[in-house]
């Protein structure tokens, strides 16, 4: 875990061993992959110093070192802030992850007439801290779907968190409801995803759609009601890959009535229950366990902090 601290506006990082002897330009090029953009606008604004000095991108730096980066500016907010509580699991400077209810949007579709989204909610709750910046969504989960999700409060960790996601360095557990007994108890799903020509938000196996991989674990069978509960992680994150994979695999969702699941609950029975990374600026290992929120109850008797 990296020694740091916040100052203001600014915050500093205490150059560690394993940074010796590396360039500020390394660090943002090949420790953070930043985009050459936003690494040009760091350099250009003056927004990286050494040990309070204006920053020579170029010579190498020595353990013990203060790096510090202005990452706390002010922002003119780009989405509308709404009331709406929301369930927070994890805050800091940096990011924030929020249990995400069913039945609302991760963000706005269009920004005027779709306003009662988790970003909206978010960005309402940062301004009432007096934190005027925008939150950046790392990844989304379908209206319908609840559970973690991630988010990040500057420009800097959205971009670091964005290739963490990319690179599958950001681990999603999630738990499924789905009719039928599932008898391999588990196994992996390996089926390229396309869109369905003949519907407009459907997805469906296609040798021409994109990779998909989706690993499975079945955590507990009911078989006087014919379902199962299953354990779910992702390799990559197709829109609708779970609910699309599972229905190839003849167990749709309890709910995914777009899928062939029945509408014996009142939404699809999946729900991000776990999330998992290394912190972007303090190395610290951050894991989040998202409670069930429905009512009543999908999810029966199954123990989230097991998953």
């Amino acid at each position: 875990m990296l020694n740091t601290m916040r100052m203001g506006e600014w915050f500093q990082i205490v150059v560690p061993l394993e940074w010796n002897g590396k360039t500020i330009e390394e660090i943002f090029r090949n420790v953070w992959e930043a985009p050459k953009k936003l690494t040009h606008t760091f350099r250009m604004e003056d927004k990286v110093k050494i040990n309070g000095e204006r920053a020579n991108w170029t010579t190498p730096l020595i353990k013990g070192s203060k790096l510090q980066l202005k990452l706390f500016e002010d922002e003119s907010i780009e989405i509308l802030p709404i009331f709406i509580d929301i369930d927070i699991l994890f805050e800091d400077e940096h990011v924030l992850v929020i249990n995400k209810p069913p039945f609302m949007n991760s963000h706005p579709n269009n920004p005027l007439t779709d306003q009662d989204t988790l970003v909206n909610a978010v960005q309402f709750y940062l301004q009432a801290k007096g934190e005027n910046r925008n939150i950046r969504q790392v990844h989304r989960l379908d209206r319908d779907t609840s559970g973690a999700i991630l988010l990040a409060k500057h420009s800097l960790a959205g971009a670091i968190l964005d290739q963490m996601l990319f690179k599958r360095n950001i681990k999603r557990t999630y738990i499924a409801l789905v009719h039928g007994v599932v008898k391999q108890k588990r196994g992996s799903i390996n089926e390229p995803i396309g869109r369905d020509r003949h519907h407009a938000t459907k997805r469906r196996i296609s040798p021409t759609g994109q990779s998909a991989l989706t690993h499975y674990t079945v955590v507990k069978v009911d078989k006087e009601k014919q379902l199962s509960y299953i354990k779910c992680w992702l390799n990559t994150g197709r829109t609708h890959q779970i609910r699309v994979h599972l229905s190839y695999l003849g167990h749709p969702l309890v709910g995914d009535t777009l899928y062939g699941g029945k509408p014996i609950v009142n939404r699809q029975a999946l729900h991000a229950a776990k999330i998992e990374f290394i912190h972007p600026f303090t190395q610290e290992k951050i894991v989040c366990h998202a409670p069930f929120v429905d009512r009543p109850v999908i999810f029966k008797n199954i123990d989230i902090l097991s998953l």
